[in-house]
């Protein structure tokens, strides 16, 4: 039996699984089949994704799905960047004074920091993945995170 024929036989499950996520039917169904080209260019790379050969491993599966599934909100989430030359003429200049004493406070109390947290917040904020700085750095990824969501939680209140 093939791993398409394997995974249709319950895909009635998978849209249920991402569904539980939060999506719409209509967006399960296209993860559902996104997840189904990812299985069969796996296979087709060698790697394994069943117990047997009847029976699929459910839990690689729920992680794809879940991968797909916040890779989606990532793409929407996505953050637009706005250069300061096109900020100057959309903005007055008592709003343009504003936000330089706010950018300003808020690089001041960064200075204010440990260096580790500011170096962690700096390297992440400027685009610099969590996993590749801990790959490169050797710290575990969990305290760069949970350091990187400090510094912006003290940074968010001081503003």
């Amino acid at each position: 039996m093939t791993v398409l024929n394997l995974l249709a036989k319950k895909h009635k499950d998978w849209i249920k699984v991402v569904q539980s996520f939060g999506c719409n039917k209509d967006t399960a169904e296209d993860l559902v089949q996104e997840m189904y080209i990812k299985m069969i260019r796996l296979v087709n790379n060698g790697t394994v994704i069943w117990y047997n050969k009847n029976e699929l491993n459910h839990f690689y599966i729920f992680r794809t799905l879940r991968s797909l599934f916040i890779d989606l909100i990532r793409k929407e989430n996505k953050v637009t960047l706005i250069s300061f030359d096109s900020l100057n003429h959309s903005l007055n200049t008592e709003e343009l004074v504003n936000f330089e004493e706010s950018y300003n406070k808020f690089l001041n109390n960064l200075d204010k920091m440990h260096w580790y947290d500011k170096k962690v917040y700096e390297y992440i904020d400027a685009g610099e993945s969590i996993a590749a700085l801990s790959e490169k750095t050797k710290i575990s990824y969990y305290s760069l995170y949970n350091t990187y969501r400090k510094v912006k939680k003290i940074l968010l209140n001081k503003l």
